[in-house]
């Protein structure tokens, strides 16, 4: 997987907003008040159960941005699957610190990897079609950067970003406008060459109907395996299909042999579990003794 990170210009400031909501107006006031200012600690970071990672760089920033002498050392990467036990990082410095981050990392660790997660579980599911999954413009918002990221972490990909990069239209905007034909007319009078256009349809006689008008791609709202695979007849190869709608780990694999291209999930975003990982301080052992204790009782 050819998995790019996102720019730190993306990532930094969506960490520090977390950090100044969890710090307030006077600080980590129980970690100042307990932990000796010269202390340091060992931290490790490791899964408490099966998934896949994503979210270290938010998780790295948290720590560093806390107090800049936090080294973190990982042993896994961001798409990698992890079982119970398994060490993903090492994190070493100024105890006060660790303790300050700790939340704020582990927030955006689960979170994320909690994504990548179930997104892995679906694209296993339909591996053997040519479907891919995809994840909407159902996010938290102001981390839709980071959970558009989970889902590639994932092996899913990215439907598009937001308003401006795409026409998506939908039922609403049908029936406002007095019908497909005419809001596909408006949008293509509307929008530049480059600018994609899809439109959604929840019957055949809608897919017929945005296919004599022509589109970039078709979104087959809430349709039957049958009904899709008389779809994909229908558009025969003339724009990209996506099915949405009922869509989980266990449907995920009847949808794809439909024929459809993709298979976009809300949920992914806004409703995965989060994946427990957990942070364990040693106080003087060193990060080798660290790695093997947590793996013997993790």
């Amino acid at each position: 997987m050819n998995l790019v990170p996102l720019p730190r210009l993306i990532v930094e400031p969506l960490v520090r907003a977390a950090l100044l909501e969890d710090l307030g107006l006077a600080g980590d006031i129980t970690s100042a008040s307990v932990i000796p200012h010269d202390h340091r600690s060992t931290v490790v970071m490791a899964a408490r159960q099966p998934g896949v990672i994503a979210g270290l760089d938010a998780a790295e920033l948290a720590f560093t941005l806390v107090d800049p002498a936090i080294v973190m050392r990982r042993h896994l990467q961001d798409g990698d699957a992890v079982k119970p036990g398994d060490v993903i990082a090492t994190i070493e410095g100024p105890s006060r610190g660790l303790l300050t981050a700790e939340r704020t990392a582990l927030n955006f660790l689960g979170h994320l990897s909690g994504i990548a997660t179930v997104t892995a579980e679906i694209a296993a599911a339909i591996r053997d079609t040519k479907a891919s999954v995809a994840c909407t413009r159902k996010t938290t918002p102001g981390l839709r950067a980071l959970e558009k990221y989970a889902v590639r972490a994932g092996g899913g990909m990215n439907h598009r970003f937001a308003l401006h990069d795409a026409v998506l239209i939908k039922d609403n905007h049908v029936a406002i406008s007095g019908g497909v034909t005419e809001a596909i007319r408006r949008a293509r009078a509307g929008v530049g060459h480059l600018v994609k256009i899809e439109v959604e349809v929840d019957t055949l006689d809608q897919l017929r109907e945005a296919m004599e008008t022509g589109v970039d791609a078709v979104l087959l709202d809430n349709m039957t395996p049958d009904q899709l695979r008389d779809a994909v007849a229908i558009v025969a190869g003339r724009a990209i299909t996506e099915a949405s709608g009922r869509v989980t780990p266990a449907t995920a694999a009847a949808i794809a042999a439909s024929g459809v291209d993709l298979i976009s999930v809300g949920w992914l975003t806004h409703s995965a579990p989060v994946l427990d990982i957990g942070l364990d301080f040693v106080e003087t052992a060193t990060a080798t003794e660290s790695l093997t204790r947590i793996a013997r009782v993790s």
